[in-house]
């Protein structure tokens, strides 16, 4: 099994620790991984993209020009990403901030209101583990108990009080995803 995943969106939306987790999680499941930012020079507010490859066999290259699964967090990475997610792919997104949602029929396109979920959940930092969450739910390469072991491992130790508030949104994010129409 090989994945390969674009995380697209604004600096600030968690984009990279996203990744990270993921990346981390793999490692906790014994299977090889890549974990490769992309970002421009803004701390925040400027584009951000990762690109994470998990699998049961060494990865050659993070470098890659299509993906089995692309989560899109806003419309400049939908304009730029949708092409590059193959056939029978995953294309996830949160329709905060899309005015043109995907277009492709020949891809498995799904939506997660996350950013509503974390507005009405008054969490708005946990945004991109809901995301996260809907994302396993429709491809569970890693397993839960390792992404709470990824988290342990990406967030400084002051901050685990905040695991359990992450680990709410990931099962959040499990429950509010929807196929989109």
């Amino acid at each position: 099994m090989t994945e390969e995943i674009i995380i697209a969106g604004f600096g600030g939306q968690g984009v990279l620790s996203m990744g990270k987790i993921l990346a981390y999680a793999g490692m906790m499941q014994e299977q090889e991984v890549s974990w490769m930012p992309s970002y421009g020079p803004e701390m925040r507010g400027g584009t951000a993209n990762v690109i994470v490859i998990v699998s049961d066999e060494r990865v050659s290259s993070p470098v890659l020009q299509s993906f089995d699964t692309a989560i899109i967090l806003n419309q400049q990475s939908l304009d730029k990403f949708e092409s590059t997610v193959k056939p029978g792919g995953l294309l996830l997104y949160d329709p905060n901030g899309i005015s043109r949602p995907p277009e492709r029929d020949d891809i498995r396109v799904f939506k997660v209101d996350a950013a509503a979920e974390a507005a009405r959940m008054s969490a708005n930092k946990t945004f991109n583990m809901i995301v996260l969450g809907a994302y396993l739910q429709l491809n569970p390469i890693v397993e839960l108990e390792n992404v709470i072991k990824g988290l342990k491992s990406s967030l400084p130790e002051r901050h685990h009080h905040l695991i359990p508030a992450n680990e709410k949104a990931i099962t959040r994010g499990m429950e509010i995803v929807t196929k989109a129409s």
